[in-house]
């Protein structure tokens, strides 16, 4: 009489395999996540008059004006070049990590949000 369930002896050694894939894709996607954390991207508009730098904590960590872009007659102007600024470092930052977690990855399921994702079935 054939066993139910399971496999005899234990796991088979592909699925052993893929669980130690795993197990090692998500300590490099721990280390990655730490290292995009600690790493700083700044962007600038107006030709340079508006600097934004973000974090890969996606947080603003520095805004630069230079004088010149500082109207008062003119605040849209400046509203519009932090904002462009800041999307535009946000961006990088974005690329970046999808980048990194591809790398890892290997382009599985557009970073992993939901693992089916990047499947034909």
């Amino acid at each position: 009489m054939a066993k139910r369930g399971g496999f005899p002896g234990g796991m088979p050694g592909n699925m052993n395999n893929l669980m130690k894939q795993a197990q090692r894709m998500q300590r490099q996607m721990e280390d990655a996540t730490k290292e995009m954390e600690e790493k700083v991207f700044t962007a600038a508009a107006g030709g340079g008059a508006v600097e934004v730098s973000v974090s890969g904590k996606k947080e603003v960590v520095a805004v630069k004006l230079s004088e010149e872009v500082v109207d008062p007659d003119d605040i849209e102007m400046l509203q519009d070049l932090i904002i462009a600024a800041t999307n535009e470092a946000f961006r990088m930052m974005e690329e970046e990590n999808a980048k990194l977690m591809n790398n890892i990855t290997g382009g599985l399921g557009g970073g992993l949000g939901g693992l089916g994702g990047g499947f034909p079935f």
